[in-house]
């Protein structure tokens, strides 16, 4: 029988625990949770994405990302608009707020990033990402 610590379910469960333990303390100073940063960055990329494309992109599921997007609606970070063309759909957009703290956000998840992989050399990086992009796939 395998060890529970050669099991790579257990090792990739704790690898995400501490990550999302990392980024979760230095996003305390902007109250958001990883989930909803990740649902801000996309929006920095493309603005005016439906939900059901914000989930796709950061593979949620509806209930839970309607869970997310109240939130933060509430909270002043996004608005929603009826699309123009189609009554039924919702567009999401940033605020002012979340808007001014862009660059303050990137520079905080690019630090936990820094803290999160301090120990490995470059080329260890390059294959941790490359590995844990295949192995999503």
């Amino acid at each position: 029988m395998i060890s529970f610590r050669d099991n790579i379910v257990f090792m990739l469960a704790k690898a995400h625990q501490r990550a999302q333990g990392a980024l979760k303390g230095n996003l305390q100073e902007f109250g958001l949770t990883p989930m909803q940063c990740l649902f801000l960055e996309v929006l920095w990329e493309e603005e005016g994405l439906s939900a059901g494309e914000i989930g796709r992109r950061i593979s949620l599921d509806t209930a839970t990302l309607a869970g997310i997007l109240d939130r933060m609606a509430t909270a002043g970070w996004v608005r929603r608009e009826t699309d123009s063309q189609d009554g039924r759909v919702a567009r999401v957009y940033l605020t002012e707020k979340a808007l001014s703290v862009k660059d303050q956000m990137a520079t905080t998840i690019e630090k936990t990033n820094d803290e999160l992989l301090n120990s490995f050399s470059l080329e260890e990086k390059l294959l941790l990402k490359r590995f844990l992009r295949d192995f999503k796939e």
